[in-house]
C-alpha cells in the first residue's frame, strides 16, 4: 500500500523531523512521492504482487544503517520477505524505532522471548485486533479478552520485554510496563482507515525531535514521554479537524493538515 507509508512520512515531516526518507517496493514507491515533493522515497526490489522482495533487506539496512529513527510496517503487507526486514530491523537497530501495522503481526509471530531481543528503544502501537494476538493461545482458544485485560496484557508485554505499548482506542493506554498513561483528546470520526499511521510519523518524528514542541525540551524523550506526547497530538490534531470538517467527514490526511495547531496548542504554556 502506498497511502499508509505516505501518511506516515508526512506526519513526521509536520511533527518536525527534518529529513524523512520513505522506503517502499518500487511500485507503491513512485505513488507515495507524489502525495509530498519533501519526503524523499527509495524505490525497492519488489515481487509481483507490489510486496517487498527478498533483496529489499539489504537496501534497507542500509538506509536504516544512516538513521536516526525508525517507524517501521505501515503499508508493509505480509509477504514473507517481512519477516525478516521486520527481524533483522527489530534486533539490530540501535536507535529507537516504532512497530506498527504488518511490522506487529510478524512480531506476534515470533518465538517466545524473541520481543526483547533488541537493540535499542521500541515502541508498540496495536489496536485491539493487534494486542489479540500478543496473547497467544488464550486468544487461540477462542477467548475474548476485555479493554481491561488487554490493557493489563499490554502492561505485562512490555516490562517483560523492556518495551513502550501505545495500545490504540477511545482511551489510549500509554505503559513501559510501570507507568500508565491515559490520552483525553480525539473523537469518534478518527476511527477511519489511515489514522494510525499519522500517529507512526508522530512518534518518530517526537522520539528524536522534541524541540518542534516547545523550548527547555531534553535532548531527546523517553518513549514513554514521547508516546504520551503524540498521542496527545495526534487527538488534538483530530479535535481540530473535527472542528472544521465535523467528525463524519474527517480523514486521515485531515490529521496531516491540522498537526501545526495541534503541536502548537502542546507547546503553549
Amino acid at each position: 500500500m502506498a497511502g499508509a507509508p505516505a501518511l506516515a512520512a508526512m506526519a513526521a515531516l509536520r511533527s518536525g523531523a527534518g529529513l524523512v526518507d520513505l522506503a517502499a517496493p518500487a511500485p507503491a514507491a513512485s505513488i507515495a512521492a507524489a502525495f509530498d515533493p519533501c519526503v524523499m522515497t527509495h524505490p525497492l526490489p519488489a515481487r509481483h504482487d507490489g510486496t517487498f522482495a527478498g533483496d529489499a533487506l539489504a537496501p534497507i539496512a542500509a538506509l536504516a544503517a544512516r538513521a536516526d529513527v525508525l517507524a517501521v510496517g505501515p503499508g508493509m503487507g505480509r509477504s514473507e520477505p517481512g519477516e525478516g526486514i521486520v527481524g533483522r530491523l527489530w534486533r539490530e537497530f540501535p536507535g529507537p524505532a516504532v512497530f506498527d501495522a504488518d511490522a506487529l503481526w510478524w512480531l506476534a509471530r515470533g518465538a517466545p522471548g524473541s520481543l526483547a531481543d533488541h537493540a535499542g528503544p521500541r515502541l508498540l502501537t496495536p489496536h485491539a485486533g493487534e494486542m489479540r494476538r500478543f496473547l497467544g493461545a488464550g486468544e487461540a482458544a477462542g477467548e475474548a479478552p476485555t479493554r481491561k485485560g488487554l490493557e493489563e496484557a499490554a502492561v505485562a508485554l512490555a516490562a517483560a520485554n523492556g518495551l513502550v505499548v501505545l495500545l490504540k482506542g477511545p482511551d489510549t493506554l500509554v505503559t513501559d510496563g510501570v507507568r500508565r498513561g491515559r490520552n483525553c483528546t480525539g473523537n469518534p470520526g478518527m476511527a477511519t482507515g489511515g489514522t494510525g499511521d499519522v500517529l507512526a510519523g508522530i512518534l518518530a518524528a517526537l522520539l528524536w525531535q522534541p524541540s518542534a514542541v516547545g523550548p527547555g525540551a531534553p535532548a531527546r524523550p523517553a518513549p514513554f514521554d514521547a508516546a504520551c506526547l503524540a498521542a496527545w497530538i495526534h487527538g488534538r490534531a483530530g479535535d481540530l479537524a473535527a472542528e472544521q470538517l465535523g467528525e463524519v467527514s474527517l480523514t486521515a490526511r485531515d490529521l496531516v493538515t491540522f498537526l501545526p495547531g495541534a503541536i502548537r496548542a502542546a507547546a503553549a504554556p
